[in-house]
């Protein structure tokens, strides 16, 4: 076996955070540009009622975290014996061609469509591509290795996001995701060029990895991400909205709120790597605790421009605190199925993602305003908290992270 030189391991961890930088991009952009999707592609319904059509355009993310939700597992358990290097760069592809569907395609149902496609590699390049980062990084290194590739996705909220929200908002929100698919292109050739060839899981199989669903905590761990983490959604679908109609901003505003919010999350993610691999409980219950406190203030405040961005950054920076811990508790409650319990929490964040957005899109659309989804929120994340004391107490032992396998060169 060949050790990777510092260089060298450092170029392929950047390979792999630059593809989570492309899923940042393709799953947020459309939340700024809502009201830009609405107003092509469902003129009709926008002519009548703007908020009515904005809410139906928020199927945009649900439809792609519904792709999410089923391509992770399917996909995690039909690759268990595929080379992990081999697998992220398929996954890439599966992007580049569904978001250039996206962007081409006529009409909202085949946008969704072309959506649904892309979604489907989405979790399944989280789990390959965090597990591949945590093996090169060493032992013990779970939350950080998953906190790397999270890191390409939240510094894609800080300027990647907003860039392309701008992008869309003055050229069109397909020239927006023409250019995200231009990401994913590049993403594959910097993996291929970079990150070393790893072997898949010793013992691997579709029967390994589906047997992962026959453990209660992989379904009580699952579902805590799937509730709890659709209080960050149900505040960050609306955030367009909220900064125009609530706080009352023009739309060129919408992609610094968005900057303020990404910058939470890379801090919280970058915090919440460090603590899962110190302390997987607390980090969970702490975040939890702080998603609550945060979207109620958000709820609270954001009718003032400071409340909004102070707000914006808090619900960010404690949402993707978690993010790290959530992944590192699944693997633990499927040690014998890594690459399905990663997966897994991909899907279940993205019935998180489904939820909120649409929880959020139901409260608004009966008339009882934009930041009436931040009480969904409050709901969810509670919700979350008090099924990840429920998992804990059911430990027999405080969850231990197991060991990876060492990158295979």
């Amino acid at each position: 076996m060949e050790n990777l030189t510092a260089g060298r391991r450092w170029a392929a961890l950047t390979a792999l955070a630059l593809g989570g930088f492309g899923l940042g991009l393709t799953e947020f952009v459309a939340m700024g540009l809502l009201p830009d999707l609405a107003r092509d592609l469902l003129p009709a319904a926008y002519a009548r009622s703007t908020e009515d059509a904005v809410a139906q355009a928020g199927w945009m993310i649900s439809i792609y975290a519904l792709g999410v939700v089923v391509g992770a597992p399917t996909i995690a358990a039909l690759t268990a014996r595929l080379p992990r290097r081999r697998l992220v760069l398929g996954l890439l592809s599966t992007f580049v061609v569904g978001t250039v569907a996206s962007a081409l395609a006529p009409t909202f149902a085949l946008v969704l469509t072309g959506r649904f496609l892309a979604a489907l590699a989405h979790g399944a390049y989280f789990g390959a591509a965090g597990l591949l980062a945590a093996s090169m990084l060493g032992p013990r290194s779970q939350g950080k290795g998953f906190s790397i590739v999270l890191g390409g996705l939240t510094a894609a909220n800080v300027f990647g996001v907003p860039l392309i929200t701008s992008l869309g908002q003055s050229a069109g929100w397909r020239v927006a995701y023409l250019a995200v698919a231009g990401v994913f292109a590049l993403t594959l050739v910097f993996v291929l060029l970079t990150v070393p060839e790893a072997a898949a899981a010793p013992g691997g199989s579709p029967r390994a990895e589906l047997a992962a669903f026959r453990s209660p905590q992989v379904w009580l761990a699952a579902a805590v991400a799937a509730i709890g983490f659709g209080g960050f959604f149900a505040v960050n679908s609306y955030i367009a909205p909220v900064t125009t109609h609530v706080t009352g901003l023009p739309e060129s505003y919408v992609p610094w709120v968005l900057a303020v919010m990404g910058t939470g999350m890379t801090v919280g993610n970058a915090l919440g790597g460090i603590a899962a691999d110190r302390n997987l409980r607390r980090s969970v219950l702490l975040g939890f605790a702080a998603m609550i406190a945060t979207i109620a203030l958000f709820g609270v405040a954001s009718h003032t421009v400071v409340g909004l961005f102070a707000g914006a950054f808090l619900v960010g920076a404690a949402a993707l605190f978690i993010g790290p811990a959530l992944q590192a508790r699944l693997i633990a409650v499927a040690p014998q199925a890594q690459l399905m319990g990663a997966a897994v929490n991909q899907s279940a964040s993205n019935v998180a993602n489904s939820a909120g957005a649409a929880l959020g899109g139901v409260v608004i659309a009966a008339g009882l305003g934009y930041l009436s989804a931040a009480w969904i929120g409050v709901l969810l994340a509670g919700t979350g908290l008090g099924l990840a004391f429920l998992s804990f107490r059911r430990d027999e032992e405080p969850a231990v992270v197991p060991e990876l396998e060492p990158a295979r060169v």
